[in-house]
């Protein structure tokens, strides 16, 4: 499964280009200012810096979420705010869309270009699936729980006209129109249990090897993630040897693995070993705690942490940074300082990064190298840019400042948690 969709300068409606380059460039000057204040790292920091010192941080922009625009303003907005790498789609049109955003943020404030991260699986995935349904099924008086639940605004049922004779009080033929908008929806499953009618399907896919590997050897993705279910060592193989050659243009590969218990460690060593004889790159390893659900509250992070404390306290562990995801949110950092691994360091020795950048016996790492904001991030930023859809409809942000402005303070206050921004 690859949607295709275009991102490109006729992606945005000219009137609000031309509104765009009308504007003076102090209409920025406090969006300059902000990121200059706060102090996001500049030219010469590095995400692999970031990783060692324990304050990497990554959007994640979905593994499924394929919506060019919102990921083009999305990129941009945390470009500015500072991120070390964002992980998309495995899919052309939305790698150009990250990067576009990236790019263009760079053009208003001088800043390193954050690691593009592609999302691949080897095997089926909550993270690789769509929400499917015929609205024609749906009863004319439902109440619709599954348009109110999705966190992605990606199920949208309207009224309309139809040659569907259905008929109420006022004699008027009515039929709900629309369904789940694909490109929107990520899989989140929130929308499967509350359909009183059962009415939604999930469709699921795996990322095809070969496709994957033709687009790593483009210019513009720095790392790959691997998700993996830690059960299936088989799997992960064929994935890996799929790849082939295309893993040496690559700065980085991840693996993101959920907690199976006992079983963890041993899955993960026995995944390196596969990789380690042609692994020319760092390697992390995502810690995913509990799935697509940041944007919940308080309690979706214990999960997450729980999983980072069993495996930070774990000496056989294979090589490879310790980065948090699934359940991750404004909470997050504080819970890991509640338990003593917030930018903490130990000794590591004999390690495979160790060798590659200076083949030093040991050094001093941070025991938890970051963390992946993923829905949470998405919300916060995201409330801005439906605002101003709503006005302007498809719109750059960078074309309208106040809006850009607002998004970055809320993308700041996030990524400024791990990053120790001064205040603002």
């Amino acid at each position: 499964m690859s949607l295709r969709f275009s991102c490109n300068s006729t992606s945005f409606p000219k009137q609000h280009q031309v509104r765009g380059n009308l504007k003076s460039s102090r209409n920025l000057d406090k969006v300059r200012n902000l990121v200059k204040t706060v102090g996001v790292p500049s030219l010469t920091s590095s995400p692999l810096e970031s990783l060692r010192k324990g304050n990497w941080v990554k959007l994640i922009c979905g593994a499924s979420f394929e919506d060019v625009v919102d990921i083009r303003n999305l990129s941009l907005v945390y470009t500015l705010a500072g991120v070390d790498c964002i992980d998309c789609a495995a899919d052309l049109a939305v790698v150009s869309a990250v990067n576009d955003g990236i790019e263009s943020a760079r053009d208003i404030v001088g800043l390193r270009r954050p690691w593009v991260m592609i999302s691949v699986n080897d095997d089926e995935d909550l993270h690789f699936r769509k929400a499917e349904f015929d609205p024609e099924d749906c009863p004319l008086d439902c109440s619709r729980p599954c348009e109110i639940v999705c966190p992605a605004s990606a199920i949208s049922l309207n009224e309309g006209n139809s040659t569907l004779e259905v008929s109420d009080s006022t004699n008027a033929s009515r039929v709900l129109k629309g369904g789940v908008i694909t490109e929107r929806c990520y899989g989140c499953g929130r929308c499967f249990p509350v359909c009183p009618y059962d009415n939604i399907r999930v469709v699921t896919y795996i990322r095809d090897t070969t496709a994957t590997a033709d687009l790593i050897k483009r210019n513009g993705i720095d790392a790959v993630e691997i998700h993996t279910s830690g059960r299936q060592s088989a799997f992960f193989k064929e994935l890996w040897d799929g790849l082939g050659d295309s893993i040496s243009h690559l700065r980085l590969i991840a693996v993101s693995l959920p907690n199976v218990g006992d079983s963890t460690i041993s899955s993960m060593n026995t995944m390196y070993s596969i990789m380690e004889p042609n692994l020319p790159c760092f390697n992390l390893w995502q810690l995913d705690g509990r799935p697509m659900s940041g944007d919940i509250g308080r309690g979706a992070t214990r999960e997450s942490i729980a999983f980072a404390v069993r495996l930070a306290a774990v000496k056989d562990r294979p090589p490879g940074f310790l980065q948090l995801a699934g359940g991750t949110n404004a909470h997050t950092v504080d819970g890991l300082k509640k338990m003593g691994l917030f930018q903490t360091t130990s000794i590591t020795k004999n390690s495979k990064d160790e060798i590659l950048t200076a083949s030093l016996p040991n050094a001093l790492h941070a025991l938890i190298g970051g963390i992946a904001y993923g829905g949470y991030a998405r919300k916060i930023v995201g409330r801005v840019l439906s605002s101003m859809q709503s006005q302007y409809g498809v719109a750059r942000i960078e074309d309208y400042p106040e809006h850009l402005l607002e998004a970055l303070r809320e993308a700041l206050a996030l990524v400024g948690t791990v990053k120790s921004y001064d205040p603002f």
